[in-house]
């Protein structure tokens, strides 16, 4: 088991150094810089810039380095001072802006995974064990429904009936009162009585995948002889179920943590832009519009770096969880 995370580990250093010149390389692909956008906009309002005043600018961002330099000063900076970079747009260091959005991103994205979770295992197992049902029926309608439906479309739907019957101001996670009220607990319920309509939408497309997947295991896996000879011994249906076909079941949700860690980061853009939630996704939103290269970039690969770290993860719980990975 050592020697499978040790392989996993080294492995990592190569992939990390390859993953940041492609996330310099990308942010650097579209035409221009942010200065040219900077500079277009205000020549679009009627406001002249001249070319001392360019110069001087380009100067000091750096945008006159070649882009090999560009590259080493961003990664010497992120490795050894923990710095990525001055947002142009924000005028304000990066770090500063992902860490004062960072809690709110995992607050939803964690609450919407374990919803996720908490609603998809149970279903998938009782669709499974009870195929071809009435419920079965319902469940896998409800599970398209869940796969078809846009989530901004759930976003305004979810929106205008908190709005119409339950009274809840429209966007956010606070209302107007407490939103820089200091902790309380009236705050803490406002946010709650908030709080569930981003996590049922950013996690129903989730939910209905995983029920199919959770299905389609547990169906696989009760057609093998060891069940039909477990069964035969007089084992418990109940703990047959649990102890066996689902345990095999688990492996797509142990091995989607590769895409949790960077999903936590990201968010759901769209649903974050409906519903005015102060995550990170509507700002890596704005810094790929505004082509603020060191915000965007920073986002980029933080990505990559939490995908990496989240498929490391996945590895070694899927090893544990099936011992058939780990000899192979």
């Amino acid at each position: 088991m050592w020697g499978f995370v040790l392989r996993r580990l080294v492995w990592m250093v190569p992939t990390l150094i390859v993953i940041s010149i492609i996330s310099f390389i990308i942010i650097q692909l579209p035409p221009g810089d942010y200065l040219s956008s900077y500079i277009a906009r205000l020549e679009a309002l009627g406001t002249t810039v001249d070319q001392a005043t360019i110069d001087a600018l380009r100067l000091r961002y750096g945008l006159n380095d070649p882009i090999w330099v560009q590259y080493f000063k961003w990664l010497g900076n992120i490795v050894f001072d923990f710095n990525f970079g001055y947002s142009f747009e924000w005028r304000l260091p990066v770090s500063q802006l992902i860490i004062e959005r960072l809690p709110t991103t995992f607050l939803v994205a964690t609450c919407s995974l374990l919803f996720a979770w908490s609603v998809a295992l149970p279903i998938g197992i009782f669709s499974a064990v009870k195929q071809y049902s009435l419920g079965d029926y319902f469940f896998t309608i409800l599970g398209f429904l869940g796969l078809g439906i846009p989530n901004f479309m759930l976003a305004l739907t979810f929106l205008y009936v908190s709005n119409r019957y339950f009274g809840l101001s429209i966007g956010g996670l606070f209302s107007p009162q407490y939103l820089n009220a200091p902790w309380s607990l009236d705050k803490f319920i406002d946010l709650l009585s908030h709080l569930w309509i981003p996590v049922v939408i950013v996690g129903t497309a989730g939910t209905a995948g995983l029920i199919r997947i959770t299905r389609a295991n547990v169906l696989d896996e009760l057609r093998k002889p060891y069940v039909e000879t477990a069964r035969s011994k007089g084992l418990h249906p109940m703990l047959l179920i649990l102890k066996y076909p689902v345990r095999i079941a688990l492996n797509p949700f142990v091995s989607s943590m590769g895409f949790i860690l960077p999903g936590m980061i990201s968010g759901e853009v769209i649903v974050s832009i409906v519903l005015n939630l102060p995550t990170t996704g509507p700002l890596l939103y704005a810094a790929l519009l505004s082509q603020d290269t060191y915000l965007a970039g920073a986002f980029v690969l933080m990505l990559a770096v939490l995908t990496v770290i989240g498929v490391l993860i996945s590895d070694i719980l899927l090893a544990w969880l099936d011992p058939r990975i780990r000899l192979s």
